[in-house]
């Protein structure tokens, strides 16, 4: 067939530029395609654009295991990470490969052939024998954007980061950004810069972690040592710290809430109201610390470009903002910083021999799998450390996998879950509202390993790329004797 190729990434972000990556040089001569909705590479860092657009993980743990990050800043905008990205597709031939304005519609296993089918939006047709989803995990048509009060009385510019207008001027503008999230905490240092006054209206404060965005250690080993060497170095050092904080969090969360707290508290003014603007009611990690760098969401705020107002909207007036405390917040631009919509597999419609599948009855297999659907397998990173770490143990994972069917002459892997296996939410370590609100659309976890969504990536690292193939949830079949005895 015209258009078959072996494997199909779906993607062309981080995660589908790395896959891609890992399977030629993993699988050699094997074929691949890799289809991407919209008309550019490059996944989220190419699709935001709003002042500031950064990475809220540091880029030696955020980049690829195989190419060492080598900007001298670690916390990087999103256009380096951007440049990161391309560079890597154009060092792997990988332009070419990529079918643009293709969103994968439908994709239906067929057991006869043992083959994927995937209909695309742009009207053609793709078979393959295992299907790789890198779609990322939110869509990008439609943000979380509820309608607030009033909105439509408002005189001034309305604006969601995820559709920003880069010709939008807010020099010498009263704005309000609503939300606590990364978007928002990006969003305030870089509009303050040039704005008349940023407020960052917030519902419920969020946990803040300041780091330089220059990794000093980093910087001065590359100077005397092979880059390589000092990458994997800084990359196993962040790990642990990030893996660390995460642990003691969950071991001793009231010590951690008292760590976060002290080192907020140095970073601002002492009469600073920090239990109403910093003091969120949960423990860290129950949702994302957020990482500003070199301390510029502080620095906004002590020299008087920025504050923080926690408080609940009322109605949106049309010169700003009435909260339920009776206040007002004059505005000139209002940007609705509230989150993302997750999706589930790309929005793709999924179906087995013509039947719909349905994920919220499937348990995963090592948070890549689904019970069930033979040779797909999917990405989703880790909540608690960079998403990249993950995306590359999975890679390397079904790489093994295809080179395991090519050496038992095998042409399917399925995983099958025990039968009676309890049942628990996608995910239990992490409660954020964005994941709360899709959580009936998500797959399950079981009660065991390998059906278990750890979240722990030292475990994977350790686990995955040694495991055995065989005899672990695991069932291989449609075996290629059988088909050249049909032919």
């Amino acid at each position: 067939m015209e258009n078959y190729t072996d494997l199909i990434i779906v993607g062309a972000g981080l995660s589908g530029i790395g896959a891609a990556v890992h399977y030629t040089r993993e699988c050699p001569g094997k074929t691949y395609r890799i289809l991407e909705a919209r008309d550019k590479m490059g996944g989220t860092w190419e699709l935001f654009k709003y002042p500031g657009i950064r990475s809220d993980s540091d880029m030696h743990t955020l980049g690829y295991n195989f190419k060492p990050w080598k900007a001298k800043k670690a916390i990087a905008d999103g256009p380096s990470i951007l440049s990161y990205i391309h560079e890597t597709a154009r060092e792997h031939n990988i332009g070419n490969k990529i079918t643009y304005n293709a969103k994968a519609l439908k994709a239906n296993w067929d057991d006869k052939t043992a083959r994927w089918t995937v209909t695309a939006s742009n009207g053609e047709t793709y078979q393959c024998s295992f299907l790789f989803m890198c779609a990322g995990y939110y869509s990008y048509e439609e943000p979380h954007n509820p309608k607030l009060t009033g909105e439509e009385s408002f005189k001034g510019r309305l604006i969601h980061p995820q559709l920003w207008d880069t010709a939008l001027d807010y020099t010498g503008k009263n704005v309000v950004i609503i939300g606590s999230g990364a978007t928002a905490m990006t969003l305030l240092p870089a509009m303050a810069k040039t704005a008349s006054h940023v407020i960052m209206l917030q519902r419920t404060p969020t946990y803040v972690i300041s780091k330089p965005s220059k990794d000093w250690l980093n910087n001065f080993l590359r100077r005397v040592l092979p880059g390589k060497t000092v990458y994997g170095f800084t990359r196993w050092k962040n790990i642990m710290f990030q893996s660390l904080l995460f642990k003691q969090s969950r071991k001793n969360p009231e010590k951690a809430k008292k760590q976060l707290m002290r080192w907020t508290r140095k970073a601002l003014p002492k009469d600073y109201p920090l239990d109403e603007h910093f003091n969120p009611p949960y423990y860290p990690w129950d949702q994302r610390l957020c990482l500003v760098p070199d301390g510029d969401l502080y620095e906004a705020i002590n020299n008087g470009n920025a504050t923080i107002v926690t408080d609940h909207i009322d109605t949106i007036l049309d010169d700003g903002i009435k909260l339920k405390s009776g206040k007002t917040l004059k505005a000139d631009i209002i940007v609705k910083a509230t989150g993302i919509n997750i999706n589930v597999m790309g929005d793709t419609e999924f179906s087995k021999n013509g039947k719909a599948v349905h994920f919220p009855d499937l348990f995963n297999y090592e948070t890549m799998m689904f019970e069930g659907l033979p040779n797909m397998a999917s990405v989703f990173g880790y909540v608690n450390a960079s998403w990249t770490l993950r995306a590359d143990l999975i890679s390397e994972f079904i790489c093994r996998l295809v080179n395991h069917m090519d050496a038992t002459g095998t042409r399917s892997v399925t995983p099958v879950a025990p039968e009676g296996m309890a049942s628990q939410p996608w995910i239990t370590i992490f409660n954020p509202g964005y994941i709360n609100r899709v959580l009936d659309r998500l797959p399950k976890q079981g009660d065991r390993e390998p059906w278990l969504n750890l979240q722990d990536y030292s475990r994977d690292k350790k686990v995955l790329p040694t495991k055995p193939l065989e005899g672990d949830g695991l069932v291989f079949g449609h075996p290629v004797t059988a088909v050249k005895a049909a032919e």
